[in-house]
């Protein structure tokens, strides 16, 4: 089984923008269809706050003077 395409099938396809596939069915082989590309892979942390009840609020820490270190701890340095 031939196909010979036509001028009119060639000036259709370039339109069309199926050039190839036309010339590839001229030659007697199919056309593949493209592979599915991968999903884009997913970011595993959340995009929302997750609240704690009774915890300090994120990105804070305690207020107010802080503890001298013990004399045990000062005496080490």
């Amino acid at each position: 089984m031939s196909f010979e395409p036509s001028e009119e099938d060639i000036v259709a396809a370039r339109e069309q923008g199926d050039l190839k596939a036309l010339l590839m069915l001229a030659a007697g082989l199919s056309p593949k269809v493209p592979a599915q590309r991968d999903a884009d892979p997913v970011d595993e942390t959340p995009c929302f706050h997750i609240r704690r009840p009774g915890a300090w609020p994120c990105g804070t820490a305690a207020t107010g003077p802080t503890p001298q270190p013990c004399a045990d701890c000062q005496k080490e340095t």
